[in-house]
């Protein structure tokens, strides 16, 4: 029969919903009265049909019931209409998270009914005479109850933003998505992350750096999360008002280039169909439906953000504070006007950051697809052609990349020294396509004599190097494209309205038919490409905004050097300095409509020559709005007749996010928060970002507010692959932090490439590199292993080699931690009440030890967290639980907790033992809870609490940090336990020497030569013999002479230990089994030897198999020297026993 079995399924869109009836023996479907279902989906009740119909056609006798449940139960009845479908009442919650309650309630409903069938098979099985032993249905009993009170071991629904309701047993394993389910709504709803500005408590602030708008969570992001809450939660336990404030970017380029390819997609329009109004009203609709996507998925992290004080950078105040610092910077001349070179996109058509330029290293010829061009562009290669010389002179031979440029050529460069040219000097070569006069000019920075023919070309207005060539020569600046990358009249006819590359193999056969190409090489170069577009960076003259950083920069450096502001880890400060001290001009301008527009206005007088816009550099006026910038242009240009324009351009997104440390504080207004929490107290991000987001925090921060924004930054490293290999999609090593937290399997790993851009070879690459390096696909680890792995490893200087099985470790260290736990609940009693007090000096040398250790613990961790040396801090934390309290500690209380309670001396041992094991695990968890937020609130919240114990605050994270307490030093404890662990290792080693199982527990003996180590070992002989499970121990004196039989292991010069092996081992079995076991893996050693000796066999077998046979020889080989080790040890104890 199938007793008591609930089929539950179902998952509305917008609400859960259930149908539950029991089947019982002799009784009709019976509707449970909580929760009242309301509703449910018409395909759900199907599926649940469905399955009872598999269980009744197993089980004949339930078929008249189900066909009773099926005949009065109306489908259609059953069913609601979408829009109206909800259970009690409850607002309706994201659809992501009801399709993952429906899959856990069916996972779970199925789970049930596959038990109740076993228990039903299992009872057949019975009828039909065969019996069970006693053992199997003490087993079966102990299942079928287990299965019976599921609900005991499962949390109840918890509605959204209440404290999470925990089922009334602990379950067996540790289950990271339920455990961190329902916590991180309810410390938002409750105000746990909000700081107060009327606080007394010391200040600590941190400014997440925002993410774009567009992003999604990327392992970067995870490592900035992890950080920086660990940082804040720590801080916020400590005492401090600490705030932490979300933001997001705007994101200039990258918002315009999806909005815009999403109208191309879905309507067929560009842009400039719509107009800048309606475009931009575009990009808002978007942004306010997908856009912050990202800040949802700092949630799933455990980041404890002040959510009321996020902002958006375009927002109303952050809109205002950027044209305030445009308005300031400009008014002291800091912001100018001028045409210089930018690293200008032709396909975005738009000057673009050094931050957004990827590099290609190229080493040879090489073909590249390109935007815009249907075959691939030819790359790494330099052309030598020859200018001829005025005069009969003869030519000059020169080189370059980019030969579609010497169209711009308006000068060629020779070393003063070379005296191959001193008789070129002031003369000219002719431009063979348009007559130009080129100079010959001398220029000893640029020119190394040495490198080709030591002419070099010079294009001002392409060229990085040749710009301030062209500055320092008063050479002619000639653009020779448009905007869009087409050649220009300035080009010639020849090649005017050829697309540049195009032009690049024109240009080659030009000089071909004039007789002036002198052939071309491999060379190595850097590719500059726009990691928006994938186009190639062109530098171009452009007329833009530029901030002159000179004076800011030193500035910035002053205050490193003077101590206001700390860069850690040290060894950037090298870079730091590098980088200001040479920092050139900041491009500000973009050819983009979304964003900051500039908040400048070109004014055009009535008796202006030229009325082209923007053409005289000096009519440009600045204000915070029209009305200003008419005020300002009427005092500029009195008595004259004007209209006035607004720049096109925007501002590039650096500019706004270099605001942001007091942006946020709704700076330029003096507001409470502004008083409070700035300047800000850290600044944690990537080093990457050190000069294009760090360096102008820094220098804006200084210069608008007087003060530096923080008082440190931090940088972390750069997170790799496994095998060091940056993340690239290519590579198929990207890592998403979700697929890691939810687990993943290989198949939808491949999926999510299939979804992206790749062609057919890159894909099969990056497929093999999911294969390789997760070939069972991600399991899933949650979010606190996750968050503790990527703390841990910042030890690795500046880069992080993420090896996921090193997450999984972590997920399995939960599981221990949740162990441990369930083993003081169950120790502890229902009855327990923590005492207030506890008498240190009274209690066991075990619990006296787990104190002291627990107080380095805590010292170790702070000391570190104070340095912001996190894996210092990680290790600590990680070694106390692992390595001293669960290893140990509990191992050691095991037999105090099983003793008689009827004996006052064991009953009084028993009580301040669990009274050390509670205050153990209530400060542990609070030490390790800014690491692991979700795990710890939830054993945290398990602990039985002091009776009327008002301190005890809500949430463990709002608790107090644990302190260094004095009463528990005791380095004479700790010195003691040392020799007893150190014993308890050397009995276990010759425990696994001998192959002893964990049931076989030997005599031990202890050679001691000091009274004060026999007096040490004697105290701890308990310790000792469950810790190495042991039958007994003797402690002998050096005059002692250990029993015959036994194997010795030294501890140290004063202690041996003696493991009494006779009776317990059969040495010759043993021999015996151990030499099968070697001639058997001798034989498979050779036979892989064999195999990999074939002729041929590097050149022909597949990499992978190579692999696999080196390392199953390598396996081979290993087992083989234990085997050989441990047969010395039987023969060994032979000849002792004989």
């Amino acid at each position: 029969m199938l007793e008591n079995l609930a089929v539950c399924s179902g998952m509305h869109s917008t609400s859960t919903c259930s149908v539950l009836f029991m089947l019982s023996p002799g009784s009709e479907f019976y509707a449970p009265q909580a929760p009242r279902i309301e509703y449910c989906r018409v395909g759900v009740l199907q599926e649940i049909l469905a399955t009872a119909e598999e269980i009744q056609l197993k089980y004949p006798q339930q078929r008249l019931l189900f066909s009773k449940f099926c005949s009065s139960t109306s489908l259609s009845n059953m069913a609601a209409p979408e829009e109206t479908l909800q259970l009690n009442g409850t607002k309706e919650e994201d659809q992501e998270k009801k399709k993952k309650k429906e899959e856990k309630a069916r996972e779970k409903e199925l789970k049930k009914l596959k038990a109740a069938q076993k228990v039903e098979a299992a009872k057949a099985q019975a009828g039909k005479g065969s019996q069970p032993s006693k053992k199997a249905e003490q087993k079966a009993a102990k299942k079928a109850a287990e299965d019976e009170n599921q609900e005991h071991y499962q949390d109840p629904p918890t509605p959204l933003g209440e404290k999470k309701r925990l089922a009334p047993e602990m379950a067996k394993a540790y289950n990271p998505s339920a455990v961190e389910a329902a916590w991180y709504e309810w410390w938002e709803k409750s105000g746990f992350f909000v700081a107060d500005a009327n606080s007394k408590k010391p200040p600590f602030v941190i400014v997440l750096p925002p993410p774009n708008v567009t992003g999604a969570l990327h392992i970067g992001h995870g490592l900035t999360s992890s950080i920086e809450d660990t940082i804040i939660r720590w801080r916020r336990m400590s005492g401090d008002n600490a705030l932490w404030v979300p933001g997001m970017d705007h994101a200039g380029i990258a918002t315009q280039v999806v909005v815009e390819k999403k109208l191309m997609r879905e309507r067929g329009l560009t842009r400039h169909d719509l107009g800048r109004e309606q475009f931009n009203a575009e990009v808002w609709k978007w942004k306010d439906e997908y856009g912050g996507k990202i800040l949802n998925q700092e949630r799933r992290l455990g980041a404890s953000l002040d959510w009321s004080r996020g902002c958006f950078t375009m927002d109303d105040k952050r809109s205002k504070a950027v044209t305030e610092a445009f308005v300031r910077l400009y008014k002291e001349g800091l912001i100018y006007r001028d045409h210089r070179l930018v690293n200008w996109d032709c396909i975005l058509r738009t000057a673009i950051s050094d931050i957004e330029v990827d590099y290609i290293d190229i080493k040879g010829r090489t073909l590249l697809k390109v935007p815009g061009y249907k075959s691939p562009v030819e790359f790494g290669v330099l052309t030598s052609f020859a200018y001829p010389l005025e005069e009969n002179l003869g030519e000059i031979v020169v080189a370059t990349t980019r030969p579609e440029t010497m169209l711009g050529d308006t000068a060629i460069a020779v070393h003063p020294a070379d005296q191959r040219y001193m008789h070129l000097h002031n003369k000219f070569a002719i431009h063979p396509f348009n007559r130009r006069k080129l100079p010959i000019i001398c220029d000893a920075e640029l020119v190394d004599p040495n490198f080709g023919t030591g002419a070099v070309k010079i294009t001002p207005a392409h060229d990085p190097n040749d710009f301030l060539v062209g500055k320092r020569h008063n050479l002619e600046f000639i653009n020779i494209f448009s905007d869009d990358g087409i050649i220009n009249s300035n080009g010639g006819k020849e090649f005017e309205g050829l697309k540049r590359f195009d032009a690049r193999v024109t240009v080659i056969e030009a000089l071909k038919s004039k007789g002036l190409y002198r052939g071309a090489e491999n060379n190595e170069m850097r590719l500059g490409t726009c990691s928006r577009s994938d186009d190639i960076v062109e530098p171009m003259v452009k007329p833009q905004w530029f901030v002159n950083c000179s004076d800011m920069g030193r500035e910035a450096c002053e205050a490193v050097e003077d101590g206001r502001l700390e860069i850690i880890p040290k060894q950037f400060e090298a870079d730091w300095f590098r980088w200001m001290r040479n920092i050139r001009d900041w491009c500000i301008s973009r050819q983009l409509w979304w964003g900051h527009r500039v908040p400048a206005w070109y004014v055009t007088l009535e008796d202006d020559d030229l009325k082209e816009f923007g053409v005289y550099v000096d009519h440009w006026v600045v204000g915070r709005n029209e009305v200003e910038a008419l005020t300002e242009a009427g005092t500029k240009f009195p008595g004259k007749k004007y209209h006035i324009e607004q720049d096109q351009d925007v501002l590039d997104t650096w500019f706004s996010s270099g605001l942001f440390p007091f942006s946020v504080m709704c700076w330029p207004e003096n507001t409470a928060d502004m008083k409070t929490f700035y300047p800000t107290s850290l600044l944690e991000t990537g080093h990457d970002i050190i000069f294009f987001w760090v360096a102008r925090m820094v220098m804006l921060g200084m210069k608008l507010t007087g003060e530096v924004p923080f008082k440190q930054v931090y940088l972390h490293p750069m997170v790799r692959d496994a095998h060091g290999r940056k993340m690239s999609k290519s590579l198929g090593n990207v890592i998403d932090p979700l697929e890691v937290i939810n687990g993943i399997t290989l198949e939808d790993l491949h999926k999510r490439l299939e979804r992206g851009n790749l062609d057919r070879n890159e894909l099969d690459i990056a497929k093999a590199g999911q294969k390789q390096d997760f070939p069972n696909g991600i399991a899933e680890c949650g979010t606190d292993a996750l968050r503790f792995s990527l703390v841990a490893y910042t030890a690795q200087s500046d880069k992080i080699n993420l090896d996921i099985q090193r997450v999984v470790g972590y997920r399995h260290w939960c599981n221990k931690l949740w162990n441990a736990i369930r083993f003081a609940m169950l120790n502890l009693g229902t009855d327990f009440l923590p005492s207030e007090n506890l008498d240190v000096k009274s209690l066991p040398c075990g619990c006296k030890w787990i104190l002291s250790v627990l107080n380095k613990a805590i010292s170790k961790t702070v000391t570190a967290m104070e340095v912001y040396d996190f894996s210092s801090a990680t290790s600590a934390v990680y070694s106390w639980w692992q390595y001293q309290l669960c290893d140990v500690f509990i191992e050691i209380i095991k037999p105090v907790m099983s003793a008689d309670d009827n004996n006052s001396t064991s009953a009084s041992v028993k009580r301040v033992t669990r009274d050390t094991l509670w205050i153990c695990l209530d400060n542990g968890l609070r030490l390790l809870h800014p690491f692991m937020p979700f795990v710890t609130e939830e054993l945290w919240q398990r602990l039985p609490q002091r009776l009327g114990d008002s301190s005890r605050k809500e949430s463990i994270m709002i608790s107090d940090y644990p302190t260094v307490i004095k009463e528990w030093i005791d380095d004479e404890i700790e010195s003691q336990m040392v020799l007893i662990e150190s014993s308890v290792r050397s009995l276990r080693s010759l425990r696994m020497a001998y192959l002893l199982l964990p049931k076989q527990r030997p005599e031990a003996f202890l050679l001691c030569k000091t009274d004060e180590v026999a007096t040490v070992v004697e105290k701890g002989a308990t310790e000792i013999c469950t810790l190495a499970s042991l039958a007994s121990l003797k402690v002998l004196r050096e005059s002692d002479v250990p029993p015959v039989g036994c194997a010795v292991n030294i501890v140290n010069e004063h202690l041996s230990v003696y493991l009494l092996l006779r009776g317990i081992v059969d040495a010759q079995l043993e021999l015996s089994k151990l030499e099968k076991k070697k001639e058997e893996l001798i034989r498979q050693q050779e036979a892989v030897t064999k195999k990999m000796n074939i002729p041929g066999y590097r050149d022909k077998v597949p990499a992978n198999i190579q692999e696999e046979n080196l390392s199953k020889l390598n396996k081979l080989m290993a087992e083989l020297s234990i085997v050989e080790e441990a047969n010395e040890n039987f023969e060994k104890l032979l000849a002792d026993s004989s």
